[in-house]
């Protein structure tokens, strides 16, 4: 009895170690974390808070003979271990911050919070003291992001939905591409707003979600962005209702990872906290393909992220920003496929153009409607990839995005990507003689 008491004290004590850290209370208490606390979210401030890390090594106990228990943490379980929990609890009692959420990232090995200084302290100065902290893996600013869509003229509202009213369907020659490939048991990772699951183009194309922002189902549901990014890439084709996806047959999980705050006009935004939590949940997938409609300033914990996926040959898209710079994260990250509007400038180097004005796409509530941006185009260029990952899975971000490239073509005096060209050029090169 003696022994079997302690076997379950010991059980009890990896289970703790294994536990979140909850906001608000002492580092190390447990918590279900299976979804971000709304409250956190929208207690986050961009221009005060800071994302700092710590190592998390989840090191097996030590066995003992005549043990019966296993000496390994289970993977669902990874959480806080005790070297993090320690850290982490010494370090909030020296410098006195508020810890606003917790969360650790299996495949960096690092646990996460974000915190807001103490009073008195400011954001630069709690940074500059913890850079020289060794326990601090990282220590950086919250990031806040924004999707890449343009607000529409209320007297242009369109609700037609017809497949020729498709701007990007017809310019880039999806159906003839549909001929070959509809992108059947790719992938897609899209990291956006929620999406409306049961609108009639929709529905059940929807392979899973994750909500990362909150709890909330209603407004997932009424989210349009996410809505408008899905529909483009994944709408039902012959159902006889409303548009047709660019890749109809492909398989769609999404990561809810931004939201609309109350009473901004500004649009859906992201955070550093929100966007990691999406890509470390996605790094346990075997999505090919993540569309990112969205950017904002470099992050040094979403680039280790980004550079994980890529090396996993995970196929990245991102959208250009409006402006057509740079703006770090996502579009900077070397392997990154980087989406324009298409236009009849040229473009920069390496960045593919794509359809982005005045698309018919899904919208909440069942309906349709015309919207622009670089969210769109990204939308278009990440259904062709999965037109060519079905017929070729093992190609890279390097081979599609060369492909996509050279089998561009002009289009109203504009050079963008095409889907039937880039199946047919792929085709070409599968067939060519090897030396």
């Amino acid at each position: 009895m003696k022994y079997a008491a302690l076997l379950l004290l010991f059980a009890a004590s990896l289970l703790g170690a294994c536990a979140p850290l909850r906001p608000d209370q002492p580092t190390g208490a447990a918590v279900d974390q299976t979804t971000a606390n709304s409250h956190a979210i929208t207690a986050m401030n961009s221009e005060r808070d800071i994302v700092l890390a710590v190592a998390n090594p989840q090191d097996p106990p030590p066995t003992h003979a005549g043990s019966t228990m296993l000496g390994y943490v289970p993977t669902a379980n990874y959480g806080a271990g005790q070297r993090a929990i320690s850290e982490l609890q010494a370090m909030r009692q020296h410098y006195g911050w508020h810890e606003v959420v917790g969360w650790p990232i299996k495949a960096l090995n690092l646990y996460c919070i974000v915190l807001e200084p103490p009073p008195g302290m400011t954001r630069d100065e709690l940074l500059a003291v913890l850079a020289k902290d060794d326990r601090v893996a990282l220590a950086q600013p919250l990031q806040d992001y924004s999707v890449y869509s343009q607000a529409q003229n209320n007297a242009h509202e369109y609700n037609d939905p017809y497949a020729n009213l498709q701007r990007g369907f017809v310019e880039t020659d999806a159906a003839l591409a549909h001929n070959v490939s509809q992108g059947d048991r790719v992938h897609i990772a899209i990291v956006d707003t929620g999406v409306d699951t049961s609108h009639p183009d929709l529905q059940g194309r929807i392979h899973d979600t994750s909500n990362e922002v909150d709890d909330n189902a209603p407004a997932f549901n009424r989210d349009p962005h996410g809505t408008e990014v899905a529909g483009i890439i994944g709408a039902v084709g012959d159902n006889h209702v409303g548009i047709v996806g660019i890749a109809p047959h492909s398989i769609i999980s999404v990561y809810k990872a931004c939201w609309y705050p109350a009473n901004s006009p500004d649009g859906a935004h992201c955070n550093s906290f929100t966007l990691a939590k999406a890509l470390a949940a996605i790094l346990d997938t075997d999505a090919r393909i993540i569309n990112l409609s969205l950017g904002g300033p470099s992050d040094p914990l979403l680039d280790r992220l980004l550079k994980q996926l890529l090396g996993q040959q995970r196929i990245i898209v991102a959208a250009m920003p409006p402006d057509g710079s740079h703006a770090g994260f996502p579009d900077s990250a070397p392997g990154v496929l980087v989406v324009r509007v298409s236009n009849a400038s040229s473009a920069p180097a390496g960045v593919l153009s794509a359809p982005g004005n005045d698309i018919l796409t899904t919208q909440p509530g069942g309906g349709y409607d015309f919207t622009s941006g670089s969210s769109m185009a990204a939308a278009h260029v990440s259904g062709i990839v999965a037109l060519l990952l079905s017929l070729s899975p093992n190609l890279d971000a390097h081979d599609v995005h060369d492909l996509l490239l050279h089998s561009s073509r002009m289009v109203g005096g504009a050079q963008q990507v095409d889907a039937a060209a880039a199946v047919s050029a792929l085709g070409q090169s599968r067939a060519a003689p090897h030396h």
